[in-house]
């Protein structure tokens, strides 16, 4: 493409440049000369005829002499640049601009026929053989009482009229010139403007259809074409993030899958090869359902985050009591804290409060937020849950009084497989995906969730849900 482009430009521009100078040198010349030819006879016409109606006149009226009209005829061929005669329809030469007055030698035209040239008045040639080189000659006749009595001829030669005509030529390849080189500039200006830019995409575009899709280009343009590489530079980049998001997601699935397989494989190879005494089975039994209930976890998980991530994905909306889904889900964790001496602390605003949203995905929502906060609290600590209600959202709050997230971590949380270094010891049998899930959750009802986080000191999440109208209430 950017070879045969910028060769078809190339061409385009070389024949244009033929073709003006063909145009120039065959139609302009023509239309030129024409132009020159029938301005020239027409004004050589007008001066046969006024010579015709006054000195020539004159002359056949015997009103002056002969000398007086040849020194008319002299000034006048000056004047003229032409050669001027008086002839008798016969062919007979009264006068010539160019002779002197030779009455004994009579020069006569052989041949000689006015009617011959037609309806025109005037010729071009050497007239009837009396020169040697092309003449426009003009005729004029003189009348004398409804009697043609001679004629009055000027004769210009054609090679001025040819030199006139070159020299309007020579202006015309000038101006074409002239064109051609500002035709160069916006060549030039096009391939600086244009073909480079296009060449710089084009020579993109092959690296990334080769999957190098980091391969960056500059395109210092702000019209179409500075957009068109922006947004290949972006799409890029977009595409080399979610390749390498998707290996990151591989590499933390097939990690996550073949921890706890390897687990279950060995230990039942150490029970089948007596590794592991009869009366140790039901113990590493036990160790292997838990480590299958993890790949359980995992897989719904995934399934979970496929069907959020589905384009179209469709929240069955209802109006419910988020106060007493709070208390329901708080519940399921009694066990649990009984065990870590934690205690769950409810603050929510009235005995009811009711918001529009999936009250399923809400429900796992909280537990997942309360089962993080479990996880990562110290022993003998309060977990709270708040709900607030501010200009028509219900905002709601789990905080705990456990590690805390790094500063440097609080932007990643929400990636799928994240875990950060200080709670990689707590959370064994978390996937790395919980926290995943509910943002994806959150974000689908067109709502958010943000994190206060410090190091050492605790964590709290909040979210928004809308405030059902009184009508759905009801």
């Amino acid at each position: 493409m950017r070879k045969t482009l910028y060769l078809k430009f190339l061409l385009a521009y070389f024949i244009f440049g033929f073709f003006g100078f063909v145009v120039v040198a065959t139609f302009v010349n023509n239309m030129t000369f024409e132009h020159l030819k029938r301005e020239k006879s027409d004004a050589l016409y007008k001066e046969a005829t006024l010579i015709a109606n006054t000195y020539a006149s004159d002359l056949y009226n015997n009103e002056t002499s002969l000398d007086t009209v040849k020194k008319q005829l002299d000034a006048l061929d000056t004047y003229l640049s032409a050669r001027l005669w008086i002839i008798n329809p016969s062919g007979r030469m009264v006068l010539d601009s160019k002779s002197p007055i030779d009455v004994e030698n009579e020069t006569v035209i052989t041949g000689f026929d006015p009617t011959a040239i037609g309806e025109s008045y005037y010729t071009i040639g050497t007239f009837f053989d009396s020169f040697t080189e092309e003449q426009l000659s003009v005729f004029a006749p003189i009348t004398s009482n409804y009697k043609v009595r001679g004629y009055v001829v000027i004769h210009y030669p054609m090679q001025n009229i040819t030199a006139s005509c070159n020299s309007l030529l020579n202006i015309s390849y000038l101006m074409l010139v002239i064109l051609f080189l500002l035709s160069l500039i916006i060549l030039i200006f096009f391939t600086e403007m244009v073909y480079l830019p296009l060449r710089k995409i084009t020579e993109a575009t092959e690296q990334y259809a080769a999957g190098n899709m980091h391969y960056e280009f500059q395109v210092e343009s702000e019209d179409e074409i500075g957009y068109l590489a922006a947004s290949l530079n972006y799409m890029a980049s977009e595409i080399a993030r979610a390749e390498d998001t998707q290996k990151k997601f591989v590499a933390n699935v097939s990690h996550d899958f073949r921890s706890p397989l390897t687990s279950i494989k060995g230990y039942l190879e150490a029970m089948l090869d007596g590794t592991i005494p009869p009366e140790l089975h039901e113990k590493y039994l036990n160790i292997v359902l838990n480590e299958t209930e993890r790949l359980k976890k995992l897989t719904d998980s995934l399934l979970i985050l496929n069907n959020l991530n589905t384009k179209g994905m469709m929240l069955q909306k209802t109006t419910f009591d988020i106060n007493s889904v709070i208390r329901n889900t708080a519940a399921t964790f009694e066990g649990t804290c009984k065990k870590k001496t934690i205690a769950i602390e409810l603050i929510l605003t009235g005995d009811e409060l009711y918001v529009t949203a999936d009250v399923d995905k809400i429900q796992q929502v909280l537990y997942n937020l309360l089962d993080n906060a479990i996880k990562f609290s110290h022993q003998n600590s309060i977990i709270k849950i708040e709900t607030t209600e501010k200009h028509n959202k219900v905002f709601i709050s789990v905080k705990d009084s456990g590690i805390g997230i790094p500063k440097d971590d609080l932007k990643l949380i929400w990636d799928r497989f994240y875990k950060s270094d200080l709670s990689r010891g707590k959370d064994k049998k978390g996937t790395g995906l919980g926290l995943s899930i509910t943002k994806e959750i959150i974000n689908a009802h067109g709502e958010h969730i943000n994190v206060i986080s410090t190091e050492g000191v605790g964590s709290e999440f909040i979210f928004s849900l809308p405030v059902a109208d009184s009508d759905e209430e009801d």
